[in-house]
């Protein structure tokens, strides 16, 4: 049977272009996110099975719901993919909207949370399995007003590195893969709608897309079994470090 994974966030961006070079290789797909539009129109193009389900990973109680009723033949998840993220608001911490930082907590860590323990019980019982989590240059170089933000990535980072020690006996994969900048929607959620100011974001140089990230991705997951990737950082050559790029 071919491997199934599970990606969270799947309706555009990193986790839809994962979905579609995913697709391409022969997993079959379990695809998580709020849009269920989105991932009904995606499903309706891919080459493998698919199955769609429609969750805001902030819903504890409709995460845990959605993976205990999972059909028979879709419970075995072998590779879960933590591509639900976000970035809400930027300004100095004495300014900052204190209900931007609860949604970018309660997506970027309690979410990552919630899915990871619902995924994992069975991924234990089999002895295998491989989560992929997917953080941001944020986490490894704070940047001017990214105060929260930065530190919900570095959250990421941290758990990535206990869960890989908490899940060695058994044996289970655990991979983080953090991007510099990527054109994605990203810019236009962390900007509330606002598309003006999230294009200049990516204005003179080439940013990385979902693809470049969704190809690290397959990469990692394809390692033999005695090969797990920990960590990888992937910048657009334009971007040194988070706060450095050159513009021409």
């Amino acid at each position: 049977m071919n491997k199934t994974a599970l990606i969270t966030g799947a309706s555009s961006g990193i986790g839809m272009a994962t979905a579609i070079l995913l697709a391409k290789e022969g997993y079959r797909l379990i695809l998580a996110a709020r849009r269920e539009d989105r991932l009904q129109q995606l499903a309706k193009h891919l080459p493998t099975e698919t199955m769609i389900i429609k969750l805001d990973v902030r819903d504890r109680a409709a995460v845990f719901g959605a993976i205990q009723n999972l059909p028979s033949e879709w419970k075995h998840i072998d590779v879960l993919i933590n591509n639900a993220g976000l970035a809400s608001g930027m300004s100095t911490i004495d300014k900052g909207d204190i209900d931007d930082w609860e949604i970018m907590i309660d997506t970027n860590i309690k979410g990552l949370l919630y899915i990871t323990r619902a995924v994992l019980p069975a991924m234990v019982e089999r002895g295998s399995g491989h989560i992929v989590n997917i953080g941001s240059i944020a986490a490894k170089e704070a940047y001017a007003n990214g105060n929260v933000y930065c530190s919900t990535k570095a959250a990421v980072d941290m758990l990535n590195k206990t869960m890989r020690i908490d899940l060695l006996p058994h044996p289970i994969k655990v991979t983080a893969i953090h991007p510099g900048a990527v054109e994605t929607e990203f810019s236009i959620v962390r900007f509330h709608g606002d598309e003006e100011r999230a294009k200049k974001v990516y204005l003179g140089f080439e940013s990385l897309v979902g693809t470049d990230v969704a190809e690290a991705i397959l990469f990692v997951i394809n390692r033999p079994p005695h090969v797990n990737i920990n960590d990888i950082v992937i910048m657009p050559t334009a971007q040194a470090v988070a706060g450095v790029i050159h513009r021409k």
